[in-house]
């Protein structure tokens, strides 16, 4: 069956979003699986070709709204993942985690603790990916 035009922009801007060489490494590891790269290729398609591609919002605004999302609702895995493209979409550490404190009045403080937790080693990985 032929790849979808939603599919092929997904692709195309998770790939920009979160950067080749990580979506590589979690499409060899994550998805490698056959049930995983169903959900891969729905999640791609979907979320990336479809929601992230409508009018209205840029990027940098959209990367916000997922960690903040995340944070508030306890998704950890995703939060990396969307503190990853908020980087990469402009925000800065200072930034994001004075986000996540502003968080602490609405959603309490053992979310944001978690989320501080995730960020601190987000943020560690990407330095490290930077410098190597």
């Amino acid at each position: 069956m032929a790849e979808s035009e939603t599919l092929r922009r997904g692709r195309e801007l998770r790939r920009q979003l979160m950067g080749g060489a990580f979506v590589d490494r979690v499409n060899d590891t994550t998805y490698a699986g056959e049930i995983m790269q169903k959900f891969q290729a729905l999640t791609t398609e979907t979320i990336f070709g479809s929601l992230w591609t409508r009018p209205g919002l840029d990027l940098k605004t959209r990367s916000l709204i997922c960690v903040v999302s995340d944070a508030a609702t306890g998704h950890t895995p995703e939060l990396g993942l969307h503190l990853r493209i908020a980087r990469r979409q402009g925000w800065s550490e200072d930034e994001l985690v004075e986000v996540l404190l502003h968080l602490s009045g609405y959603v309490g403080a053992p979310a944001v603790r978690e989320a501080m937790l995730t960020a601190a080693e987000t943020f560690t990985e990407l330095r490290a990916e930077e410098q190597g």
